[in-house]
């Protein structure tokens, strides 16, 4: 685990829907009605309730995010994030893609979260690149919890093995 400040940061091998923290964040589309993936499995696990709560919040921009109740789950709060689809980088992927980082992290802080969840945000059905996808999302939550120090743990959810080796590779990387 790498430890900014106070903050302790690692990745898990993990269901971000089981993770009993402050907020879990969805890897949401714009509309915020649910989807596959991520999306499609947190709105499963927090009820139809989450659906009727989403459907008052107008949608959400690509790069921002908007937090919401919890409901079924374990964690007390979903901060859906909008990541960019990958255009094959000219369409300011990789800034929009760190402002979801920032923005899920400034609403955590708003909410006086002191444990947040990540799943691989725009690694699926939208397809950024892995590799840029994790460096790019280590490195913004770094930079950002160092001036957050109510944050005590951030977890890198990951889905699969060679999704947690990239988190691992990074985060050691980092760590020197």
């Amino acid at each position: 685990m790498l430890t900014i400040g106070n903050c302790g940061i690692e990745g898990r091998i993990v269901d971000i829907t089981t993770l009993a923290v402050d907020a879990i964040v969805n890897a949401a589309n714009p509309s915020l009605l649910g989807g596959g993936g991520v999306d499609g499995a947190i709105h499963r696990a927090a009820g139809p309730e989450l659906l009727r709560e989403c459907e008052t919040l107008g949608g959400c921009a690509t790069g921002d995010a908007k937090v919401t109740r919890g409901y079924r789950l374990p964690a007390k709060l979903v901060i859906h994030a909008v990541g960019p689809v990958w255009h094959g980088g000219s369409r300011r992927e990789a800034e929009l893609l760190a402002s979801c980082y920032r923005r899920s992290l400034a609403c955590a802080r708003e909410a006086g979260c002191t444990s947040v969840a990540f799943p691989a945000i725009s690694c699926g059905v939208y397809r950024f690149p892995p590799d840029d996808a994790v460096r790019i999302a280590t490195q913004t939550v770094i930079d950002t919890v160092a001036a957050t120090p109510e944050l005590t743990h951030v977890i890198f959810a990951c889905f699969d093995d060679a999704m947690y080796a990239r988190y691992r590779r990074e985060l050691a990387q980092l760590d020197t």
